[in-house]
């Protein structure tokens, strides 16, 4: 071995340190306050500095949401199924990546935040077979007294900002997120304070998994800082306050009930256990439709 070569080995290589960044509109900009707070382990070993998002920054994702609502709630069920489904493909490719994220942010063993990874991408890949037939669960064709077909289809409510879930930073995230765009509705997403990272890595994955930009934006940060302008927001249709506490929560209403939002309110879930198709009929809205059907023969007999 020459000189050079044991030179060489000598030096230990310096690790790449990751910089975490915001996701919005498709982009990854940092705060626009250029704020970081640190994010520990559940030991309380420093990971990393995340983005501490402003207000500024909440407004733009709103922006960027209701740009996106147009193309994504006018796509149709099918497609947003297949772009759903991609996600999990890509999910699945960095699962290993995940599971480390999640062992340190939730604590977890390996095995545990194996089995918690793998559980969130099953949960993705289940929403994303709702997408073409949750109309036909909630909606239909209703019996009327008279020469009418009375037609009765679900919508999408609009721009719906997400707290995610506190402690359970992957699977809780998902479980809030995926029904929410799985029916047509973009989303702002408040990642977990403590443990945001998952959250920010899974920007990363929408980001190249054909979602369209504004779809889905992720903010990291103060959840009490961020949520106040999003339940205040006038183009905001509605909330999931799943990561508020209860002080936070009824705070969050009171706001959020100048432009009439939709609310949901934070209750006990279960994230390990299947979902039913609540977190997806809250942020419906149900368009009727009447059409008259005429009549046949002389009998006035109608179809």
């Amino acid at each position: 071995m020459s000189e050079k070569t044991e030179k060489t080995e000598r030096f230990d290589r310096l690790s790449v340190f990751k910089t975490y960044k915001l996701y919005v509109g498709g982009k990854f900009p940092r705060s626009e306050s250029g704020r970081v707070y640190e994010v520990t382990d559940a030991k309380g070993n420093w990971l990393a500095n995340a983005p501490l998002s402003s207000r500024k920054d909440a407004r733009d994702a709103v922006v960027a949401a209701r740009k996106a609502f147009g193309g994504w709630s006018g796509a149709t069920a099918y497609n947003r199924g297949q772009v759903l489904y991609r996600v999990a493909e890509m999910l699945e490719g960095r699962r290993d990546q995940f599971v480390r994220e999640v062992a340190d942010a939730e604590g977890l063993g390996k095995s545990k935040a194996a089995a918690v990874v793998d559980a969130t991408i099953d949960r993705w890949v289940w929403y994303a077979g709702w997408t073409d037939k949750i109309a036909q669960v909630v909606g239909g064709g209703n019996p009327v007294a008279g020469p009418f077909f009375n037609l009765s289809s679900p919508e999408p409510t609009g721009v719906v900002a997400v707290l995610a879930p506190q402690e359970s930073s992957f699977l809780g995230l998902v479980s809030v997120l995926a029904p929410v765009i799985a029916t047509g509705n973009t989303a702002v997403v408040v990642a977990s304070e403590k443990a945001p990272l998952p959250a920010l890595s899974l920007a990363e994955v929408l980001a190249t998994s054909d979602v369209p930009g504004g779809v889905v934006n992720v903010l990291s940060g103060r959840t009490a800082e961020i949520a106040a302008p999003l339940a205040a927001h006038q183009d905001v249709n509605a909330i999931d306050l799943a990561g508020a506490d209860a002080a936070l929560a009824k705070e969050l209403e009171i706001a959020a009930a100048d432009n009439l939002k939709r609310v949901l309110r934070p209750q006990p879930v279960d994230y390990a256990q299947t979902p039913g198709i609540d977190r997806m009929t809250a942020f419906l809205e149900t368009k009727t439709v009447w059409h008259p059907t005429g009549s046949l023969g002389a009998s006035g007999s109608s179809y």
